[in-house]
């Protein structure tokens, strides 16, 4: 019997993953904490800026997973439509857990929150349908070449049918809970399809050539190229942003092509930059960022509550921004070791679950 190649390490997805959890937590406690008299600050603008690439991110990097859990799963079962079809069960579940978690805030909250709450759209109503998306793009094509222009078609199409979805009239005869898959409600800034599903697929079009490059000297040929193709990516999407829009009701920050592949750009060059971060001498040594990316899920699901919930009712929107960063600063601490208990108390149960069915076998 043929050996299979040994699969290769990839840390700095992990890494990368876990700078988007630092980000997420900087979003919501500036967020939910900040005094509004702090507001209109540089510094609280600077952080908008920075926060705004959490969701990106995660987004981002689902895609690159999906591509890469598919393709391994193919290699090692020879099935592409069970492989396909794993991924998509994956991202059902997670579209289950964006209902249960609302409906645990719901339930935490003591059902003060109007009931239509449970319906709003967030990043895990997107993840979950996404990742479906892009599995069944993944399997559409037989070869990489194939699947690559399959997700990246999905990509650019979603980019530019965003400005026209948003405005098109004939959405409003949709249920609300259904129109807000694609179009925000007026005034909200919540998350959509378009453009947000476009991000993932994105990354699954990364994860195709991530997963093609399975030797250490191809890796790291792929990775370096990552920091040009995202660098001249920006640019362009940069310069592109001045020319005249084709669409009537494009907004830069919301809805414009430009943004959105400057955004891509911005993540495949920090790609690169995570591979490079995570090859430096001291790349061995116990890493708190591949922890937190590691946990990401566990990370959102606890820290929101925290952000949000009666636990901190009390500073909602009333400290000073320095206080407000204090605040951030300790409740990413406080959530690294929440997710060292939960790895150490999981590992324990799995190690007894395996002497168990040991046990049993003997």
């Amino acid at each position: 019997m043929a050996t299979p190649a040994p699969r290769l390490r990839r840390p700095s997805i992990d890494w990368l993953r876990g700078v988007a959890v630092v980000i997420m937590v900087l979003a919501h406690t500036m967020d939910a904490w900040t005094r509004d008299a702090d507001r209109p600050t540089a510094l609280y603008g600077l952080v908008v800026k920075i926060a705004g690439m959490g969701a990106p991110l995660f987004l981002f990097l689902a895609g690159v997973s999906v591509a890469l859990a598919a393709g391994s799963r193919a290699r090692a079962t020879g099935d592409t439509a069970a492989a396909a079809a794993s991924v998509q069960r994956r991202g059902w579940e997670i579209f289950a857990f964006a209902f249960l978690f609302r409906l645990q805030s719901w339930t935490i909250g003591l059902f003060r929150a109007p009931a239509a709450s449970l319906l709003k759209v967030d990043i895990l109503n997107i993840m979950g349908p996404a990742i479906v998306l892009a599995a069944a793009f993944w399997q559409g094509g037989r070869r990489p070449a194939t699947r690559f222009a399959w997700l990246t078609g999905a990509t650019v199409a979603t980019a530019l049918l965003t400005p026209l979805v948003r405005g098109a009239s004939f959405l409003a005869v949709l249920p609300d809970p259904l129109e807000w898959y694609l179009r925000p409600p007026p005034g909200r800034s919540w998350f959509t399809m378009f453009p947000w599903a476009g991000l993932l697929f994105a990354g699954g079009a990364v994860g195709v050539l991530l997963d093609e490059a399975r030797d250490a000297d191809r890796d790291r040929r792929l990775n370096l190229r990552f920091l040009g193709w995202g660098t001249a990516l920006m640019a362009a999407s940069f310069a592109g942003s001045y020319l005249p829009s084709i669409f009537a009701n494009s907004s830069f920050w919301t809805t414009s092509p430009s943004y959105f592949f400057l955004r891509i750009g911005l993540m495949v060059g920090a790609l690169g930059l995570a591979w490079l971060w995570c090859r430096r001498p001291t790349a061995h040594r116990w890493s708190p960022m591949l922890v937190l990316g590691t946990s990401s899920l566990f990370i959102y699901w606890v820290h929101i509550e925290v952000a949000y919930g009666s636990t901190s009712a009390a500073w909602r929107h009333a400290l000073p921004i320095w206080q407000a960063v204090g605040g951030f600063l300790l409740l990413t601490g406080v959530m690294l070791v929440a997710a060292l208990v939960k790895n150490r108390v999981a590992a324990a149960w799995r190690a007894r679950r395996r002497r168990s069915v040991a046990i049993a076998r003997s």
